[in-house]
């Protein structure tokens, strides 16, 4: 017996290493030292103009949603999901992205899959300005099916300590702007999975209703908002909280970035919840409270802002080509407040 007959094939390894190079290397900003290969990557930190920096890390994964990726060859989009929700996630406090590393785990290396996974990773760091520094890729047979794989990204970024956006600076009054999201993002599929293996031709139904493709809908990537952050930030306006809506909906995530003593006053009607989301509300039958507690419902990012910085923020993502809209405003925390999502941020009744 050898290790090949045991499953795990070094010399594919070998050649996968080989084959993903030219995409990893083409995310190389000049930070970094060293190429791919070694056993630790090396990244020159950009100091230059931090008086007091600090470094900002995240890590995440795609969840549930890779299986019916996996199922509909959308290998190239679950990379660009992978790097947007680690992304997305230390721009809230200010970092701009430095390096990310990945970690793929698969029963049976499928090049031709994992290729067009690498791809992805490396065209969401592209865009982004960070360098794919390395990462790992795991042969487990009898652990993880035939041509099933997991994926985990872990990113680092860098702010200047006073420039930290913590929500402390919040005060009355002022405004919240949503960013449009790309769709469901990377969460909520394990209730949607569960709602397609309970539909008998739930894409046939969708497409005869709303003329799309059901699964090109359901699986596009998850939006990164780093670019358009970094030029509000560049043109000296000021944020003071911003919110990445994942798992848990606006509900849950946005009063993460907002102080005790204040609550977030939503307007349910300033937008209208895509169709995609409906249609699966009204297919699986959703109950109200679930619906937005699991799902973004469109809105992707949040920034809580002075008044004065709403237009200029609007034009900013406008330029983007992202929707974005005042969803809502900062009031003092009251907790007599009810309403029909049984969240005491979800208030339908808005007045500005």
């Amino acid at each position: 017996m050898d290790y090949k007959t045991s499953g795990v094939d070094i010399e594919a390894g070998r050649e996968f290493v080989s084959e993903i190079k030219h995409a990893v290397e083409g995310t190389h900003t000049s930070n970094v030292i060293d190429g791919i290969g070694g056993f630790g990557g090396l990244f020159r930190l950009p100091l230059d103009g931090l008086k007091k920096p600090v470094l900002v890390s995240g890590t995440d994964g795609v969840g549930t949603k890779l299986e019916l990726a996996q199922n509909k060859n959308f290998h190239f989009q679950v990379g660009i999901d992978l790097v947007a929700m680690c992304i997305n996630d230390i721009v809230t406090s200010g970092a701009k992205p430095l390096f990310f590393l990945d970690y793929i785990a698969t029963g049976k290396l499928d090049k031709k899959q994992l290729l067009e996974v690498v791809k992805g990773i490396s065209y969401g760091c592209g865009e982004n300005n960070c360098a794919l520094l390395g990462g790992e890729t795991a042969e487990m047979p009898g652990f993880y099916s035939k041509n099933k794989y997991d994926l985990a990204g872990f990113c680092v970024g860098i702010v200047d300590e006073d420039k930290l956006i913590n929500g402390t600076k919040i005060s009355d009054n002022d405004l919240i702007i949503a960013l449009k999201s790309n769709g469901i993002h990377s969460n909520g599929f394990s209730l949607v999975r569960k709602i397609i293996n309970n539909t008998n031709f739930i894409d046939k139904e969708f497409e005869k209703v709303h003329h799309l493709n059901f699964y090109d809908e359901l699986l596009k990537p998850t939006k990164i908002y780093n670019n358009v952050i970094n030029q509000i930030l560049s043109e000296n306006i000021e944020i003071k909280a911003m919110s990445h809506i994942t798992g848990g909906g606006i509900p849950e995530n946005l009063p993460r970035c907002i102080p005790f003593n204040f609550m977030p006053y939503i307007d349910t009607k300033s937008w209208d919840i895509p169709i995609l989301f409906k249609f699966l509300k009204e297919v699986g039958m959703i109950p109200e409270k679930d619906f937005w507690n699991t799902f973004n419902l469109g809105v992707g990012f949040c920034l809580i802002v002075d008044k004065e910085f709403k237009n200029p923020i609007l034009n900013i993502c406008e330029a983007h080509n992202i929707d974005s809209w005042e969803i809502g405003k900062i009031v003092p925390k009251d907790n007599t407040r009810k309403n029909k999502f049984l969240s005491e941020i979800l208030i339908s009744d808005y007045d500005q």
